[in-house]
């Protein structure tokens, strides 16, 4: 089954329409459907455009699956909380050993350590 298949395939499922529901609103056989989701033929460029106004997505989403710009978005959301989390590991680290060189006592570096934790959570809650 090609790319193109398995998408038509997957919409048409989605929004829980046969085969020949599909072909009816395409004007083609319910055959031409199920070759084109076997990966035997391939719709021509104008049913394609049909496809994707049907299913309400872009030809480029019907042709490749997820498109580059939510790829694209993936990447940057891993990336952003990796540097979040790192953030937040110096953040509290610096916490505790400034209140440590301040106070001179472990139990203010623990706290504020924790202190530090209750505004992680505070801030991942609200956003």
């Amino acid at each position: 089954m090609s790319n193109i298949g398995k998408n038509i395939s997957k919409l048409r499922k989605e929004q829980e329409m046969t085969q020949d529901q599909l072909a009816e609103r395409l004007h083609v056989t319910r055959q031409a459907v199920s070759n084109w989701e076997n990966g035997k033929t391939q719709p021509d460029v104008e049913t394609l455009g049909q496809l994707a106004e049907c299913f309400g997505v872009s030809v480029e989403m019907l042709i490749y699956g997820r498109t580059e710009a939510q790829n694209n978005n993936i990447v940057i959301e891993k990336t952003v909380k990796k540097g979040i989390d790192e953030s937040v590991a110096v953040g509290i680290a610096l916490a505790v050993v400034i209140s440590y060189t301040k106070w001179q006592s472990i139990g203010w570096a623990i706290f504020h350590g924790l202190l530090n934790w209750v505004y992680v959570i505070y801030y991942a809650i609200k956003y």
